[in-house]
């Protein structure tokens, strides 16, 4: 299977090369780092979808489609002649050995590069192993001045992601919620502040003069940034009650993404017209009977109604 595996990489390691190459593809031949990050992050994102749907067949193919991203970026450092993708692998390689020595030895790990001392024998404890990773992982990238530790957690993520390692990084010096509890507490707190922004903004904007157009804009630009400002500390709240909970805010509002899609759905097919022509509270109905109706089928398929 190895074997296999390396001939197959290497032919997609020639294709790409064919296609960035003279004679190749025009598209391809145009593409820049800039230019085809956005596919980056498609690409993953279409594979989060294969692996929550458990469509496997579909997950080796949006593997791919993410695997070719690598190649594709590779590829054009190699045509600028910054780095290939020999080096690519190669530094992949010397990572994984590297933080690895309880399963490639202390002097593998070394010789791979490894400065920090850690206790190899993580006796399969899974949590050892991390704070080994850690260890590795800081010797490996000294500051070369002094920062801030949060530093560490790369702005080039989702925001949902960034928030909850922001917080579990401060943790570290004892810089969090004591409890789980505590966090409603400060989520209800979140509310109350983004209320009464909400409302400081209608409330200034009855009181423009009529027809002071630079005023009201100025109002709209400062009373909006402070309405978002006010929405990003409640969200950042709820992201590390998620991380006290155990729960991956990302995952779980995919999850409910999944779960209103679906139900909405259930709407249309419900409703006896366009939900768009129906009242309120017959669209409230119709929202309770879709979310009773899909709850009581994963129950049926789940097994939990014991038929």
């Amino acid at each position: 299977m190895t074997a296999a595996a390396g001939e197959a990489f290497a032919e997609s390691v020639a294709i790409m090369a064919r296609l960035r190459g003279p004679g190749g593809c025009p598209w391809d031949r145009e593409q820049s780092f800039d230019s085809i990050r956005k596919y980056t992050l498609e690409e993953t994102y279409e594979v989060l979808d294969a692996i929550e749907r458990r469509d496997w067949p579909n997950l080796a193919e949006e593997l791919g489609d993410l695997l070719l991203q690598v190649l594709f970026y590779a590829q054009m450092a190699a045509d600028e002649g910054r780095f290939t993708i020999a080096d690519v692998l190669e530094t992949l390689n010397r990572k994984l050995v590297r933080r690895h020595p309880h399963v490639f030895g202390e002097e593998a790990s070394a010789a791979a590069g490894n400065l920090a001392f850690v206790d190899a024998d993580v006796d399969g404890s899974a949590a050892r192993v991390l704070a080994n990773w850690e260890q590795i992982k800081g010797a490996e990238k000294p500051a070369a001045v002094k920062g801030s530790m949060l530093d560490a957690v790369q702005r080039a993520q989702p925001a949902l992601a960034e928030a909850a390692k922001l917080g579990s990084k401060a943790a570290k010096v004892g810089f969090d919620w004591g409890h789980w509890r505590d966090l409603l507490a400060k989520v209800s707190e979140e509310t109350n502040e983004l209320v009464a922004a909400v409302e400081a903004r209608e409330a200034a904007e009855k009181q423009i003069p009529f027809g002071n157009d630079r005023q009201e804009k100025q109002m709209q630009v400062r009373e909006h940034s402070e309405v978002e400002a006010e929405l990003g500390d409640l969200l950042f709240t709820a992201v590390n009650l998620g991380r006290h909970l155990g729960v991956d805010a990302e995952m779980a509002l995919r999850g409910t993404n999944a779960r209103f899609r679906a139900r909405f759905r259930e709407m249309e097919l419900t409703a006896a017209g366009p939900l768009a022509e129906l009242p309120p509270a017959e669209l409230e109905a119709l929202w309770s009977g879709a979310k009773i109706k899909l709850a009581a089928l994963a129950q049926s398929k789940s097994g939990g109604t014991g038929e």
